[in-house]
Parts: C-alpha cells; structure tokens; sequence
C-alpha cells in the first residue's frame, strides 16, 4: 500500500486523498492501491517506459493539489487528467534521452568477451567517479528488477534517505545520466588510442 510514510508528497496531501477514497482507512488504502494498478495500466498501454514512475508522479501531484486546497470533485477523472500530463512530459523526456541500459555504445561490440570486459572496466571506473555515496545509491536502487519488490525497495531507499520518491528518482537519473556520459566519454576515448580520463 502507498502511504504518507513513503510517498514524496505532503503528508496532508495524502492524508485528504485517503479521505476522499473512503472513510475507513483499510478501503481508502485499498482504493488507493486500485487507482495506482489503474494507472500502471494506463501507463505501459501507452507504452511510457517508466509506467511505475510515471503512477508515482501522477498520485504525488495528485496529492500535492489536495495538499494545495484545490477542488476535486471527481478523484479518478481528475487523476485522468493528471496522468495524461505526466505520460505527455515522459513521453517528450524519453524521446531526449536514451536510458542507459539501452544506450549502444560507441565503437564496442558487446559479443566479444575483450571489449565487454574494457565496457565493464569502464564502467567500474566510472561509478567509482561518483560523487560520494553515488555508486552505492545507483547499484542499490537498481538492485531488484521487478514490479512490487523493486517499487518498495525504492521507497525504502527514499526513506532511509530522508528523500521523496520524486528527489530519490531526480537524484538517481543525475547520477545515471553522468554514468553514460563518462562511460561514453572513455569508450570513445579508447577508440581513438587516446588514455581514457
């Protein structure tokens, strides 16, 4: 269940969503759960490449208008429109940048062993480049692969942190976005003979 505790918007926020989703706190909590599968689904129908994410963002903004004292008369429609703000903005965001995960690199090929391994040593260089605490934080919020275990781990990284979810992602995206650039910047480097930096 989403809740106050882990979540990146005001307390208050959720606090009137949960109200508004029902009187009892176990139904509003489950209803709350509900609107989020919703928007999972809207999410990857839609093809977003980050469908989790973008649920997050869109119950969060959702929470900070209810936090900020707007009307809402109707939660799911106007969650609706929220969400299709958020799969506007993920959809423009993902057209300028390639995740890394998908980014081919420059002159590597990853099928021979020699260059896979200068690929990983690059790689082990450039996340021992982070600032610091940035390699743990990146290897931690990648660590689980998959729906449920992987959203609370990240929610439990957050709150360990003393991050929102939303700064928790800014961070690692920052992080992530300075990783491909020095893995690209050595890759191409080696390409040219030159002494990667």
């Amino acid at each position: 269940m989403i809740g106050p505790s882990s979540a990146g918007p005001p307390d208050a926020g959720y606090e009137r969503l949960l109200r508004r989703l029902d009187d009892d706190e176990v139904r509003a909590g489950a209803a709350l759960d509900r609107l989020r599968r919703a928007l999972l689904k809207f999410f990857d129908w839609r093809g977003a490449f980050w469908p989790e994410d973008c649920a997050d963002e869109t119950i969060d903004r959702l929470a900070r208008k209810l936090a900020e004292g707007t009307a809402v008369l109707d939660i799911p429609a106007f969650c609706h429109g929220i969400a299709r703000m958020v799969l506007h903005e993920a959809v423009r965001a993902d057209a300028r940048r390639a995740p890394l995960e998908e980014a081919d690199p420059p002159t590597v090929e990853p099928a021979e062993p020699q260059a896979e391994e200068a690929l990983l040593d690059n790689l082990e260089h450039c996340l021992d480049g982070l600032p610091e605490g940035g390699r743990d934080l990146v290897l931690a919020y990648y660590a689980e692969d998959s729906g449920g275990p992987r959203i609370r781990h990240r929610r439990d990284i957050a709150r360990r942190s003393g991050l929102t979810d939303n700064a928790l992602r800014s961070r690692v995206q920052r992080l992530r976005d300075s990783l491909e650039e020095c893995v690209r910047r050595r890759v191409a480097a080696a390409g040219r003979g030159a002494r990667p930096t």
